[in-house]
């Protein structure tokens, strides 16, 4: 059996090789360092010439008392702090704010990568500031990114949120489908959370099953994808049709239909994405995918 490749995508930590370092909160090293700013779903850069960075001076008024920079780690050597900013912050230039989903990409894949981590991380430590049993306000654990309730002793630590994302292939047919809040004639693939007691080959025979009607076999992994928005994993799968007609569940999307390689889309997910990397590489490349 031929095991797939690494799908080294944005987000995945892979990407960033030996330019990125983890480090913790509770290290906090001495010396400066850039800044990964978070703006609801957005990074702030600092623009020159046309080319994106990381800024290294924040302007007054962006760090405060509850907006303090937390340590995650080293970039290229540099100690890398964190913060996340209000969304009615003033941003001028050369300053500005740049969408992850944006639909012209002018992030490179580090700067996405990193600023993926750092929205990460942002939501965890807002989501793990009370207790979730008990309610009081949590201290950290030291050496770790979890927390402890300092009055009923309870720890939580960060959750990551597997999802399956699946392409279902007939002949040289491949399953698509579009959401309402997609932009008009964009297409990808069927995906959804796991469920309580599934494994992710079963949770991607659910979702097909209940977002189109048809039902699959032969259901193979071909990679994953770390996706931080707000804190998931994505796990990709490839699978064969086994029947059915398109019967589209309409509280979830809004069309599902067949195409082939010389009947496209108008549009399809961006290339930052585990959804366009399966598309391309197992939809309209045809490569022999074991099971």
């Amino acid at each position: 059996m031929r095991y797939p490749d690494t799908a080294n995508l944005p987000f995945n930590a892979t990407l960033l090789g030996d330019e990125f370092i983890r480090g913790l909160p509770d290290q906090s090293p001495q010396g400066e360092g850039p800044y990964a700013v978070i703006m609801g779903g957005s990074l702030v850069v600092e623009e020159t010439d046309g080319v994106c960075s990381l800024p290294r001076r924040l302007p007054a008024g962006w760090k405060s008392k509850s907006r303090e920079p937390l340590f995650i780690g080293y970039w290229r050597g540099e100690p890398l702090r964190i913060l996340r900013i209000g969304k009615d912050t003033v941003v001028e230039p050369p300053y500005s704010v740049e969408p992850f989903n944006a639909v012209k990409e002018r992030l490179d894949d580090s700067l996405l990568t990193i600023g993926g981590l750092a929205q990460q991380i942002l939501h965890w430590e807002r989501l793990s500031r009370l207790c979730a049993r008990c309610g009081v306000h949590t201290s950290r654990v030291r050496g770790t990114w979890g927390k402890q309730c300092p009055a009923c002793g309870h720890e939580q630590y960060p959750a990551i949120h597997p999802c399956a994302i699946v392409l279902v292939k007939r002949h040289d047919e491949f399953l698509l489908i579009h959401k309402a809040t997609w932009p008009e004639g964009r297409y990808s693939l069927v995906a959804g959370f796991l469920d309580f007691g599934e494994s992710l080959e079963e949770c991607a025979v659910r979702e097909v099953r209940e977002e189109t009607g048809v039902a699959v076999s032969n259901v193979r992994y071909v990679g994953s994808q770390n996706w931080p928005f707000p804190s998931q994993l994505m796990a990709g799968f490839v699978a064969d049709y086994a029947g059915g007609e398109i019967v589209v569940d309409t509280s979830e999307i809004e069309d599902a239909r067949w195409f082939s390689p010389a009947n496209l889309p108008g549009g399809f997910p961006p290339l930052r994405s585990i959804a366009r990397w399966i598309i391309d590489r197992y939809a309209l490349q045809h490569p022999e995918v074991s099971p």
